[in-house]
């Protein structure tokens, strides 16, 4: 009874219609295939079996019974074996090999697999011949409700605008189910909200979740938690359920205005305040965020049209108020000003909850401060004659002081401006006066600083730029425009024009220059040529006289006299040198005399002379110069080292041996005032020297050798009496060269300080007294070059 139950349960629903074919009626059927001449014969089939069935999750204690596999050729005398492949054959489903009844080992999960494909075929025991041919079956899993819904996000995060009309969607959630949706409903889902209302909804089947009440505001509330449950089994009693949660915002929109924390804003500034800087801010909040509560402040009314301006700080939103030009305490003590705020993007949805905007006073009160004097101009100009004397007042600048206390002015120049000391003020009326005498030529303008100071606030000065001008006078002769170089040809005729002359005056005349040129009036009887006044600031130089003779005369000497026609009339006598020259026909010149050739190369008489007294000065130092060379070649006094005379040999260096010497006239040693005192030695350390005892030194004498032998006699007992001396030979120096010469010491111990020859020639340039060193040392030289 049992086994009838379990298959009526595992026998396929009745609205499906399955269809099996053995491989055998398969090969016939596609043989047979378009040919329908041929009639289709139904094999017989050699065993037979219905589609298996098979329940997931079997919590049995036995093994659960799957179907049964039977063959015709099975006459129940055991020579029969059933052979079961496939998917799982073996390990999922077994079979008896005899009874062919298959039994599954295993419980089984449908969202797994939800079918297997198997073989069977029948053999001989004994023979292993295959009885019947090899069939395939299915063996399908009915699903059970064992999977609960899941979604496939938790938690879900969800944005709505606030103030959002009923049934504005805000997110669709959804579960999914791994039951079979095709078998009965352990796969169909229904939505329900299990937290979150009044506020929202959710549709039954798709999972759309809803706003459910109007205007929800996000100044009142902004973050919203919804629980979601998904149920199986179409929400019936017994299904599987799952839940989500899903995190909802209200967004922002611009449904609030602007409203300023003040109605009056009060700020002072003091009049010093620079144009541009910051006067004060003002604030107004919006209870929305974002660009929502974005805003734009003006100036809609002011006392003070253009002084003050105001903008938005977009980081704080803050109105900052900053002023555009100067403030004056004197002028005005307080502005008025009218803001006014307005959000800058509009939802005109909302425009029915009224203005968005908002209104605000705000007075600003000016504080008076000490400021400098202000000059009546921002500049002064002022005029004066050049010849203006000492003293003259030549103009005024006036400053005063604006604020309340009214402080006393003291004028000044700053003397930076004028270095030369031209002009001076008066330290109480700014009276500007001359201290020297002017002259336009030098210094047409003159540019100067005053200064006015508060006599109570010395801090306290301002400068203005004062120009003066030097008017002209005519106190300059007007000269020769250029230095004109003109000959006369010795051919030339009476009324030739030889030169064209012009004349410049430092002097600027309003109306311009009038110039007017003639001869000397001490030359005018003799005159050789004559001037032409061209009455255009212009004259030309005329002959007087046909041909002249370079012979005779080579050179002359023109008069003119140039007066201008300005008041005073100044004049002067200009000098024109004319050179007579040979000339062709054309009037070309062909020959001038060595003096007209060197007046027309622009050397004159004083430079002549300056270049011949150079030629002096280089011809005597280049005969000086011979001598001194003639008389380093003089014989030397010492030519060897066989020389008789008594001398003094010194070693030039310790341990140098004899080839190290060089020999000096011992006549250099006979000094009077040669008695030298007590010296530091050279090779000990200073701090360890004792002085020796020393014998008063006696009378000079003048014997030939008496003041040398005393010398080295001393010199001898002080070395030899030293008890500081070193047990090694040292150096000593036992010569001396006299007191005070202005050439310091010549030993050569101390002015040999190279292994390199030296040039001794200065020693001729020190006098007398030095004369046997320069033959000594510069002959030697000498001697050594030949």
């Amino acid at each position: 009874t049992k086994q009838k139950l379990t298959n009526r349960l595992l026998r396929p629903r009745t609205d499906a219609v399955v269809l099996f074919f053995t491989p055998e009626a398969v090969y016939w059927l596609t043989r047979t295939a378009g040919r329908p001449e041929v009639p289709l014969r139904r094999s017989k089939r050699g065993w037979m079996w219905n589609q298996f069935f098979l329940l997931e999750e079997y919590t049995g204690t036995d093994m659960q019974y799957v179907g049964k596999l039977h063959s015709d050729a099975d006459r129940g005398d055991g020579s029969v074996r059933y052979v079961l492949t496939g998917d799982g054959a073996g390990t999922v489903f077994k079979i008896d090999e005899k009874s062919g009844d298959i039994h599954a080992t295993k419980r089984l999960d449908r969202e797994e697999k939800a079918y297997y494909i198997l073989y069977a075929k029948a053999v001989n025991r004994f023979t292993n011949q295959a009885l019947e041919g090899q069939s395939e079956f299915i063996i399908k899993i009915h699903d059970i409700n064992d999977n609960e819904p899941k979604f496939t996000k938790d938690p879900y995060m969800a944005r709505v605008p606030e103030m959002s009309d009923i049934g504005a969607s805000v997110i669709q959630v959804t579960a999914t189910d791994a039951d079979d949706a095709t078998y009965g409903n352990s796969a169909r889902v229904v939505y329900s909200i299990l937290e979150g209302q009044p506020y929202f909804s959710v549709d039954p089947e798709t999972g759309l979740i809803k706003t459910a009440l109007p205007g929800m505001d996000r100044e009142v509330k902004e973050n919203y938690q919804v629980v979601i449950q998904a149920k199986d089994m179409a929400g019936q009693m017994g299904g599987l359920s799952g839940t989500t949660t899903v995190s909802i915002t209200l967004s922002d929109v611009n449904d609030n205005p602007p409203r300023f924390t003040k109605t009056l804003y009060d700020f002072r500034v003091p009049e010093s305040l620079e144009p541009g800087s910051v006067v004060g801010v003002v604030r107004a909040l919006d209870a929305d965020i974002g660009e929502n509560a974005e805003m734009d402040y003006r100036i809609i009314g002011s006392d003070g049209p253009g002084v003050f301006d105001i903008a938005t700080n977009r980081s704080t939103q803050d109105g900052v108020i900053v002023l555009r030009k100067p403030l004056d305490f004197e002028k005005k003590h307080q502005f008025g000003l009218r803001l006014q705020v307005e959000n800058v993007h509009l939802n005109p949805r909302f425009f029915s909850m009224g203005p968005f905007r908002d209104e605000a006073s705000v007075k600003i009160t000016v504080e008076d401060v000490d400021e400098p004097p202000v000059f009546e101009r921002p500049s002064y100009i002022m005029e004066v004659k050049e010849d203006a004397a000492k003293n003259t007042v030549i103009g005024a600048v006036s400053a005063s002081d604006l604020d309340d206390k009214r402080s006393p002015i003291r004028y000044t120049i700053d003397w930076r401006t004028d270095m030369d000391r031209v002009f001076n003020i008066h330290s109480g009326n700014g009276s500007v006066y001359v201290l020297r005498e002017l002259d336009r030529e030098e210094n047409a303008w003159h540019n100067i600083s005053v200064m006015a100071t508060e006599f109570n606030n010395p801090q306290q000065i301002s400068r203005v730029p004062v120009f003066i001008r030097v008017l002209d006078v005519n106190d300059n002769a007007p000269a020769f425009a250029a230095n004109y170089e003109t000959f006369v040809c010795e051919n030339a005729k009476a009324n030739q024009r030889i030169q064209t002359i012009g004349a410049t005056d430092p002097d600027e005349p309003l109306a311009g220059h009038r110039f007017f040129f003639r001869v000397a009036p001490e030359a005018a009887g003799k005159a050789n040529f004559s001037v032409h006044d061209n009455k255009d600031n212009t004259a030309w130089i005329l002959t007087q006289r046909n041909g002249y003779n370079s012979l005779q005369k080579s050179v002359y000497h023109v008069p003119v006299v140039i007066s201008d026609g300005d008041f005073p009339m100044q004049s002067s006598t200009n000098t024109l040198t004319v050179r007579v020259c040979s000339c062709d026909r054309e009037g070309n010149m062909k020959l001038c005399n060595a003096e007209a050739l060197t007046a027309r190369a622009g050397l004159s008489t004083g430079a002549l002379v300056a270049i011949l007294l150079c030629v002096i000065i280089l011809l005597m130092i280049v005969v000086l110069f011979a001598a001194l060379r003639r008389q380093r070649k003089k014989e030397p006094l010492i030519v060897s080292k066989e020389d008789v005379r008594d001398n003094v040999v010194s070693y030039n260096d310790e341990g140098g041996g004899e080839e190290d010497t060089q020999a000096f006239d011992i006549g250099t040693l006979r000094n009077p005032e040669a008695i030298e005192e007590s010296k530091q030695r050279r090779d000990i350390l200073p701090e360890t020297f004792y002085p020796p005892l020393r014998r008063p030194a006696p009378p000079p004498t003048y014997d030939n050798n008496g003041d040398v032998r005393d010398f080295i006699s001393q010199r001898l007992q002080d070395n030899d009496g030293d008890p500081t001396a070193p047990p090694y030979d040292s150096l000593a120096t036992y010569a001396y060269e006299g007191n005070g010469s202005v050439a310091e010491s010549l030993s050569s111990l101390e002015s040999v300080t190279t292994e390199g020859d030296q040039d001794y020639n200065y020693l001729s340039e020190w006098g007398p007294r030095f004369k046997k060193l320069a033959d000594m040392y510069g002959g030697e030289d000498s001697g050594g070059e030949s």
